[in-house]
C-alpha cells in the first residue's frame, strides 16, 4: 500500500525558516530520520521510504503554497494513490504554538494552500495534519507573521514537536486515521 504525505510550504531559501514552511520542515525531519533523501521532480521535491510494508512518499511542492493543488493532484495520479491515503501537513494559525491535530477532512480554514488543494481535487475530503504556529500578531499583520522566521524560543518548541509529527504520520500510514486521531489528538 502507498501513501502520499504532502508538506505545505514555499520553495526557496528565502522561506526556509518561516512559520508557513512547517510542512517542509516536518518532511525534512521525517526523511532524515528514515534515511531518505529528496530529489527534484516535476512539481516538487519527492522522497520515499518503506515502513512496515508500506511505501511512503513525501512531497514538498515547488508550486508555492497557494498553488499546491496542482502538485498534489499530479502526484496522486502519477503514483496511483487513493485520496484516503493522502495526508497534508500544514501550518495553522488557529492552534496554539506546537499544538498538533489530525483531521479526516474539513474546510480550508482560510489557508490558501488547503483552499487550492480543495479546488483542484474538487473535494475537501482528505486528511490533514494541522500544526499550530500560534497567532501572536497585530491586526493586519497575518502575512508578515506566517512569512516571518521563528523566534529562537519558538523554534525550540517546534523542533521538539517534530518527533510527535513523525509518529503521527507513521501511525496514519500503519494504523489508520481513526486510531491515530484517538491516540494523538488529545496528547
Amino acid at each position: 500500500m502507498k501513501f502520499l504525505i504532502v508538506g505545505l510550504g514555499n520553495p526557496g531559501s528565502k522561506y526556509e525558516s518561516t512559520r508557513h514552511n512547517i510542512g517542509f520542515k516536518a518532511l525534512d525531519y521525517i526523511a532524515k530520520q528514515s534515511s531518505a533523501f529528496f530529489i527534484s521532480e516535476k512539481h516538487g521535491e519527492v522522497s520515499s521510504f518503506n515502513y512496515r510494508g508500506k511505501t511512503i512518499f513525501l512531497l514538498k511542492p515547488n508550486t508555492f503554497m497557494n498553488l499546491s493543488g496542482t502538485a498534489v493532484r499530479y502526484w496522486l495520479i502519477k503514483l496511483k494513490i487513493d485520496i484516503k491515503n493522502l495526508l497534508v501537513l500544514t501550518d495553522d494559525l488557529n492552534l496554539s504554538l506546537g499544538s498538533i491535530r489530525m483531521k479526516k477532512h474539513g474546510s480550508d480554514g482560510g489557508h490558501n494552500g488547503l483552499k487550492d488543494i480543495c479546488q483542484v481535487l474538487a473535494t475537501n475530503q482528505y486528511p490533514r495534519l494541522r500544526i499550530g504556529i500560534g497567532n501572536s500578531f497585530t491586526k493586519g499583520k497575518q502575512i508578515d507573521y506566517v512569512l516571518g522566521d521563528w523566534t529562537a524560543e519558538n523554534e525550540i518548541i517546534i523542533n521538539q514537536k517534530l518527533v510527535k509529527i513523525k509518529e503521527m504520520v507513521l501511525s496514519f500510514c500503519f494504523s489508520g486515521i481513526e486510531n491515530t486521531m484517538n491516540t494523538f489528538n488529545n496528547t
